[in-house]
């Protein structure tokens, strides 16, 4: 039995974290958080409120910079579950979280587990304030999984003790793979599909593609997704000339984000490091590349560990529209090019992060972590 703590169960953006725990064949799940979301299933869940006096331990962090944790009543409520499970694992989802529950880890009678997956190596984690707490959640914490070895790099130079990091990649949903080819008449169909937050790099994909459609008139340009930035977005669209060639069509299902994918020719994914916040492997990006869909994005976080640039997948510098311009133009220009990439990446996501594989290596690091592998 394994106890999993996330501090939200479960927000739509994070499903990638459901398939990972109703994946698990050789452990049983309970899931341990402090608010429910959504009728999400994945064995039994423990809801253990949030305190009262949070605030209190928020403002001493706003003001004084020091991190706020968990009570000493909600470790112990959390604690309890975990008896009650006969839990012999505990696995903190995300490292900015796992930070907050030393007072678990330090009750906690099984080993610990943490988890990075991107943007919680950025903010106060990475402060001089944070050293004291960051240097004991490491030092609880018998292994911590990153979702890619430029991640690990990050942790690492948190102070995580190298010998204790795994790569723990993300396990892709079943993915309809289609046969995508170049639009005969021209009329090219782009996708990007992300919360629409800085770090996404939405704005270098406008301006890419503004520059595509002017070779190709005819292209439309989707986004997926929200976000607090959807408006200047829409602004900067208007004023790229983009009117009627770009729709933003918000939050979308599983299944509708795969009849999208179906009907594009390629998948645009410029992210960009923003205030020390990067990308693990975006989960959009891998489940496009498998659904066979060619696609385009920044050599930024672990991009490059799923491009290759040139054979899955073409790569430009972050932040440069004008190189992402030119690989989607060269994408157009070339059938060829655009059939291998196609074919290879989907190969590549399929195989390498797909349930079977992923499940089975999570499973192999929960047996090292309690001393049976």
């Amino acid at each position: 039995m394994v106890a999993l703590f996330c501090a939200t169960f479960l927000r739509p953006e994070m499903l990638h974290i459901h398939r990972q725990i109703s994946g698990l064949s050789h452990f049983s799940p309970v899931v341990i958080t402090q608010k429910r979301e959504g009728d999400w299933t994945a064995g039994p869940v423990e809801v253990v409120p949030r305190s009262g006096f949070r605030f209190v331990g928020r403002g001493v962090e706003r003001w004084l910079g020091r991190p706020w944790q968990i009570t000493d009543a909600e470790a112990q409520k959390m604690l309890a579950a975990m008896r009650r499970a006969q839990a012999s694992l505990l696995h903190i989802f995300f490292g900015n979280v796992a930070v907050r529950m030393l007072p678990l880890m330090r009750r906690s009678e099984v080993p610990a587990v943490l988890s990075f997956h991107g943007s919680d190596v950025a903010g106060g984690i990475a402060t001089p304030a944070f050293e004291g707490a960051r240097s004991e959640m490491f030092r609880r914490a018998r292994l911590v999984l990153c979702r890619s070895n430029q991640l690990a790099e990050k942790v690492a130079a948190l102070g995580c003790d190298p010998s204790k990091l795994r790569i723990m990649r993300t396990v892709l949903p079943p993915v309809k793979r289609a046969a995508h080819i170049p639009p005969a008449d021209g009329r090219w169909h782009l996708v990007q599909a992300s919360r629409l937050v800085p770090k996404k790099g939405i704005p270098t994909a406008l301006r890419a593609f503004a520059a595509f459609s002017e070779t190709h008139p005819h292209a439309k340009f989707t986004v997926a997704g929200e976000g607090p930035l959807e408006a200047g977005l829409r602004r900067l669209a208007e004023s790229l000339g983009l009117s009627g060639r770009v729709e933003f069509r918000g939050f979308l299902t599983q299944a509708a984000l795969a009849d999208l994918y179906e009907s594009a020719h390629i998948f645009l994914h410029p992210s960009e490091t923003v205030g020390g916040d990067v990308e693990g492997i975006p989960n959009s990006l891998l489940e496009a590349m498998a659904s066979g869909l060619p696609s385009v994005a920044t050599d930024h976080g672990g991009i490059a560990e799923a491009i290759r640039n040139g054979t899955t997948g073409l790569l430009a510098r972050e932040g440069d529209w004008q190189g992402l311009s030119r690989a989607l133009l060269l994408l157009a220009e070339d059938p060829a090019l655009y059939s291998r990439i196609s074919s290879a990446g989907a190969d590549f996501a399929g195989n390498e992060f797909s349930a079977e594989k992923q499940i089975a290596n999570i499973e192999n690091l929960y047996r090292e972590a309690i001393g049976q592998k």
